[in-house]
């Protein structure tokens, strides 16, 4: 029988997605990480296996009627571990978007300062002492009530509700007026009022323009509608609504998205006049701490915020909370992230900085003998706040705790103790572990597709610059951190745009927009999921499944049938499962446990009904096709032009592991910005075309960075233009221009540091970049 101090985590016969029976002993007490190339099956052992094991083990031990009110992810397919910490996992998922989620929130750095305002503040004399909800802008107790703790309001104006006072109220001068009959309606019910409709909008009186447009009265008033030729209409009680009552209304309450787009067109955001934009109420607003309000403290970068700290004198109450706040922030500046401010939106992080702030906050906890499983925390960091990344996970580790790590960054994958590598390739051609030992010693492992870049010594080989065509420039901008800074983007050329977090380099590129000369067609291929059911997938986003089913329409057993493509949908009635109405899946209710899902009892998963199963082509039926790789499906296909085109695509971005209906929800960042690229280049391009990508790099193996680069570059010798957001060094050196921003990030960041080729780049002064560079640059060193 096996010591119960057995220092290693041993997995036998874990079968997760494409794991082949895999064992596996990895040591405790280490920094262990998982590499191999996207898809090989590394994140299915790390989260789907080990991960989830530890958390499936937890939950036995939380009461069952509590364990219905916790998201599980399930009890994972493996024969045994054993040796096998509590984990904590930090991964590389967005929040839900909410205007009200911000750094503060999201790193507890909101309660401790809301404390210290109201055990520590200066109050105004007389006023009674607040409790610290009366500092939260997302409570009843200190929200603004006009604005409700959102800081800014919509409103509309004459200008933006009637574009063109020429027209007459009958001529559609008020554009923000619904269409159709609604809109004819509000028309009659003001001529009946009494007012002019035909006269043009500029010759009414303003007492009657402002009426029109702003009233809050309702009145209700009998339209006699004018009569059409052969048809009766009766006069009606009609009510009135003002232009700027229905966009708000239509604001405020449509479910349509379409109307609620429409509806802002007639609107502008500005902050609350009550509070200023701070979201709170006077009586909060009125206490300061060392001459500053709360909203002052939370709109300061945290490395100054530290400053204010520090400076600040008072009570014992002030010194204590003070301290644990400075605790709080010095863990956050330690990764690089000093330039945010608390009040900073979670939606407007990258998933990089939102993974870093959750770490801090990890490393502020003080576990002891966990396990930690984290996802690519290297991602969307310039290589100079990687080296604080090392110390950070050092400190885990020091702290008597295991790291395991998901990771494609070289310099993260040297400073590791253990290295698993799995492969060798991706999907059925991987699963496999190729070596679980110390780093050095995957030299000697053949298959590793991993070895060969991590002990590769040779410089970057010198690729001949290219020569533009012309040049795109973007600016002056004055966003963000960026003050009055304009760049030059080199056309028919591939740009690197570089620089530390928060330098400015996204709010740059998004100053290219179609409207600046030279740009042509614009192509922003971003990482955000391409569908957020599992409805959606590989094939039905790239269009792909729109041809596959119209081959299986075509066919001699389909025509016999009357089948047409619509039959061959899992997203309409007709061919579909209805049991399960084409998701392939049922949720079962489970007494006193999470709901489950299991593979529909009468389609076995396959989503379609058994009619529609068995129509065939080449011997498969739709499922079938839906469940081979993009791979096999290219071989599959290899007689039929139009889907063939669709998989080469695929194939040529490194997507051949995944299959064709695949669920959106399963897809990493990077493979959907991958996706989105391949749907991109099977289209028939004319003309110039401008592509914007930010980090395209993220979430993949240095193997795979390869395939995306050759057909970037291909792209290019084709006559386009590529600008790429970036921190892979080995892509930067690759580009013909360079872009540094910085040099610091926040209120540090924001210029142009340097441009050039790379070769000049690696050489500026004052630049965090150019030593990186040099590295890498042939003859850089």
């Amino acid at each position: 029988m096996r010591s119960p101090h057995d220092p290693f985590v041993r997995v036998r016969g874990a079968r997760e997605h494409n794991l082949r029976d895999v064992d596996v002993d990895i040591p405790r007490d280490v920094i262990a990480v998982f590499t191999g190339v996207s898809g090989s099956g590394k994140s299915s052992l790390a989260f789907g296996t080990v991960y989830a094991e530890a958390q499936r083990r937890y939950f036995e031990s939380v009461a069952p009627y509590a364990r219905r009110l916790i998201h599980q992810v399930g009890a994972p397919k493996v024969g045994e571990i054993t040796g096998l910490p509590p984990a904590v996992s930090l991964q590389q998922r967005r929040s839900a978007p909410t205007s009200r989620s911000s750094v503060g929130t999201v790193t507890n750095l909101s309660n401790s300062l809301r404390m210290l305002f109201s055990r520590a503040g200066t109050y105004p004399e007389g006023a009674e002492r607040l409790d610290s909800d009366a500092f939260s802008p997302n409570t009843a107790a200190g929200a603004c009530p006009s604005c409700h703790g959102l800081g800014r309001v919509h409103r509309t104006t004459e200008e933006l509700l009637v574009p063109d006072p020429a027209l007459s109220i009958r001529e559609g001068a008020i554009a923000a007026w619904p269409g159709a009959w609604q809109g004819k309606n509000l028309r009659d019910v003001l001529d009946a009022i009494g007012y002019d409709v035909e006269r043009p909008w500029r010759e009414l009186e303003q007492a009657d323009r402002d009426w029109i447009l702003f009233t809050d009265e309702q009145p209700v008033v009998t339209v006699h509608p004018v009569r059409d030729a052969g048809r009766i209409q009766r006069p009606y009680q009609g009510t009135y609504m003002s232009a700027r009552r229905y966009v708000m209304k239509t604001f405020s309450d449509s479910k349509s998205q379409t109307l609620r787009a429409k509806a802002e067109r007639f609107l502008q955001s500005a902050d609350c006049p009550a509070c200023g934009g701070s979201r709170l109420r006077p009586e909060a607003m009125a206490v300061t701490f060392a001459g500053r309000t709360i909203a002052d403290l939370a709109a300061l970068p945290l490395s100054e915020l530290a400053k204010s700290l520090e400076q600040a004198a008072g009570s014992e109450a002030a010194r204590v909370l003070s301290e644990d706040l400075l605790a709080r922030i010095a863990t956050i500046t330690e990764l690089g992230l000093g330039y945010l401010s608390p009040d900073r939106a979670t939606p407007t992080l990258s998933a990089g900085e939102l993974q870093r702030l959750r770490l801090a906050t990890q490393l502020r906890s003080g576990l002891f003998g966990v396990v930690y499983v984290l996802d690519e925390p290297s991602a969307g960091l310039h290589p100079a706040d990687t080296e604080s990344l090392l110390t950070v996970l050092d400190r885990l580790k020091a702290a008597g705790n295991s790291v395991f790590v998901v990771e494609h960054h070289l310099d993260v994958v040297r400073h590791a103790d253990w290295l698993v590598d799995v492969g060798p390739n991706a999907g059925e051609h991987g699963g496999q572990v190729l070596h679980s030992g110390p780093v050095a010693d995957l030299e000697g492992v053949t298959e590793s597709a991993t070895a060969r870049f991590l002990f590769d010594r040779e410089p970057a080989a010198v690729r001949e610059v290219r020569v533009p065509h012309g040049w795109l420039k973007a600016g002056p901008v004055s966003r963000h951190n960026l003050r009055d800074v304009s760049a030059e983007f080199p056309l028919g050329a591939f740009t690197a745009v570089t620089g530390v977090s928060g330098s400015g380099k996204s709010t740059l590129i998004g100053e290219i927009t179609e409207e600046l000369d030279g740009v042509g067609r614009l192509v922003s291929v971003d990482q955000k999921p391409i569908g957020r059911t599992p409805r959606s997938n590989l094939a039905t986003y790239t269009g792909l499944f729109d041809v596959v089913r119209k081959v299986f329409a075509a066919t001699d057993a389909a025509r016999t049938r009357g089948y047409g493509v619509g039959r061959f949908s899992f997203n309409v009635a007709g061919g579909r499962c209805e049991t399960c109405q084409g998701e392939g899946f049922v949720s079962v209710e489970l007494l006193f446990l999470p709901s489950t899902y299991a593979p529909c009892p009468d389609c076995g998963g396959a989503r379609y009904n058994p009619e529609t199963l068995e129509v065939a082509y080449h011997g498969r039926n739709i499922a079938e096709v839906l469940d081979l790789t993009v791979e096999a499906a290219a071989d599959f296909f290899a007689d039929t032009p139009a889907v063939a085109r669709s998989l080469r695509t695929l194939l040529d971005v490194g997507l051949g592991y995944l299959r064709l209906g695949q669920p959106a929800t399963e897809l990493s960042g990077g493979e959907a910005q991958r996706i989105k690229l391949a749907a991109e280049l099977q289209r028939i391009r004319r003309g110039h075309t401008l592509y914007l990508l930010d980090e395209p790099t993220t979430g993949l193996h240095p193997a795979d960075v390869e395939v995306l680069m050759r057909q970037l570059h291909g792209l290019v010798d084709a006559g386009h233009s590529v600008v790429v957001v970036e921190h892979d060094m080995a892509v930067v050196a690759g580009a013909d221009w360079v872009i540094d921003m910085g040099p610091g990030g926040g209120d540090e960041g924001g210029r142009v540091v340097a441009a050039g080729p790379p070769a000049a780049v690696a050489r500026a002064e004052g630049s965090r970049t150019a030593p990186y560079l040099a590295r890498v640059v042939a003859g850089g060193r």
